[in-house]
């Protein structure tokens, strides 16, 4: 699946269902807060791309609120 110009593509929860978010979310605090927590768990160097660990009904949550 290709990203559009201006997305990236994450990864969420156990089954590590990708979504395609816009980088505007990087900006936001409750994003930057998922950043933070993927960090921790999984570090910079992750060969399994961007996985934000969190259930996916919250991850939904947030984006819908940011959006």
């Amino acid at each position: 699946m290709d990203v559009p110009k201006g997305h990236f593509p994450v990864y969420v929860g156990e089954n590590r269902s990708r979504y395609i978010v816009p980088i505007s979310f990087l900006t936001h605090p409750e994003f930057q807060c998922l950043l933070r927590r993927a960090e921790e768990e999984f570090g910079f160097d992750h060969d399994m791309g961007l996985t934000i660990p969190c259930e996916e009904v919250v991850f939904r949550s947030l984006t819908s609120m940011l959006r």
